[in-house]
């Protein structure tokens, strides 16, 4: 329960401050891909449910083939694109911290010990966030990143998030969003 008031209060809190920086990304997002800039997406949340989850648009299709526009690359470097999904938290379907939610195909198919990460909400932060903030570029350079993901990162992923699970406390989240917060600091232009 102080876990879901502290969410509700960060969430709004977020909103109320940084509500002005979604609503004008939303709409640069908008004239640069020629598009709605909010990007809705099918993930997995608590319990193998699928929910929305939202974000800004950081692609576009050019000749049929989408493409990270130069914008795109700035939200997702400073993870504006993400900031939408603090409705996600307010209105209960995320947390501000717990594993970060997957497509389809990944959770959902967690076989014995591992499915209690399921029951945990994905959260905006967590333990494998903070170890892979850089998993973009650390695809990239994968000759095969699918098998590189699916091999290496997922199931690294899913060892910290059961570590999580077994461990998580309210002074343990504070401390993920204090090194989430230094971290994006850090990454700022």
């Amino acid at each position: 329960m102080s876990k879901r008031l502290f969410d509700i209060i960060f969430s709004i809190t977020g909103l109320l401050l940084l509500g002005w920086l979604i609503i004008l990304c939303w709409l640069l997002s908008s004239i640069d891909t020629r598009s709605n800039g909010l990007f809705i997406q099918k993930r997995i949340g608590q319990f193998g449910k699928p929910f929305n989850i939202y974000k800004l648009k950081s692609m576009k299709a050019i000749n049929g083939v989408k493409t990270i526009t130069r914008f795109g690359n700035f939200i997702r470097k400073t993870k504006i694109d993400e900031l939408p999904q603090l409705f996600n938290v307010l209105i209960g379907n995320m947390s501000v911290v717990g594993p970060r939610p997957d497509v389809p195909g990944y959770y959902d198919k967690l076989q014995g010990e591992h499915r209690k990460i399921l029951e945990l909400k994905p959260g905006l932060t967590s333990l494998a966030t903070l170890k892979y903030a850089n998993e973009e570029a650390l695809l990239a350079q994968q000759q095969n990143p699918l098998h590189y993901n699916n091999t290496i990162l997922f199931p690294d992923k899913v060892t910290l998030n059961l570590e999580y699970y077994h461990n998580h406390s309210f002074f343990g989240d504070l401390k993920i969003i204090w090194k989430t917060a230094m971290s994006l600091l850090r990454k700022a232009p």
